[in-house]
């Protein structure tokens, strides 16, 4: 059976700080802001006590995109269930959209010595590259982000993990995955099914969480792939 999928946006990162206008999309993998680090105490609070136990006995892993913005979000929310032994693992599927700075890693030798908390030995050792052809998959357009969110999600449908935890990104989960808008630091929890008989993976979302696990996410949802550039020259800011 396919694990319940808990997935969450990163809480506020510093090229975020700008309010009524475009992301700041030249700061290199941004860490959080003083606002981050506090939404991230917030959900650390919400998801203690409103996961209930046996979901929290039933998490299995957390996967994280491998950036400064998420992998905090990920360390300072969930801590406690990684004293509890749940295993954290970076994966470049889960990375955001554009090839701007702000969208782009940093090299897994400096994570590494960052967060040596992380489990990188699965991580793709083309990241950060986004641009070259060993990193086709990762290219900014919409045939190749629709590919690698099937994929992502491929990936999770087979694990023997009963709930798995993701931390991603705005961009990537309303116009990869969800369809979804999320707030920062919210999240929203899904069922994941199969489709036949060409094997197509989608989501249904639990009804307590169609406004944010958190209450603080858009209801209205998007099409897939909405907003993507079909040639991956045409960016935009990012979320």
């Amino acid at each position: 059976m396919a694990p319940v999928l808990i997935l969450v946006r990163h809480a506020q990162a510093i090229h975020n700080l700008k309010q009524g206008a475009a992301s700041d999309s030249s700061i290199h993998d941004p860490s959080l802001s003083d606002l981050g680090i506090r939404q991230c105490a917030r959900l650390k609070a919400h998801l203690n006590t409103e996961l209930t136990a046996e979901m929290v006995e039933n998490i299995g892993l957390i996967l994280v995109s491998p950036m400064r913005r998420t992998i905090q979000t990920a360390l300072w929310s969930m801590d406690w269930l990684l004293q509890k032994g749940v295993p954290i693992q970076a994966s470049a599927g889960w990375q955001e959209n554009s090839d701007h700075p702000c969208d782009t890693g940093s090299p897994i030798s400096a994570l590494k010595e960052e967060f040596p908390q992380i489990d990188y030995s699965s991580l793709d050792p083309v990241f950060p590259e986004k641009n070259s052809q060993a990193a086709d998959r990762y290219r900014y357009n919409r045939q190749a982000i629709l590919a690698r969110a099937q994929t992502c999600l491929g990936e999770l449908y087979s694990l023997e993990a009963k709930a798995v935890i993701v931390v991603s990104h705005s961009g990537f989960l309303r116009q990869g995955v969800t369809g979804c808008w999320f707030d920062n630091a919210d999240y929203r929890i899904f069922d994941i099914h199969k489709d036949q008989p060409v094997i197509h993976f989608t989501l249904r979302q639990w009804e307590r969480t169609k406004a944010g696990g958190l209450g603080l996410s858009w209801t209205e949802r998007t099409e897939l792939g909405q907003g993507l550039p079909e040639d991956s020259s045409l960016s935009m800011a990012s979320e």
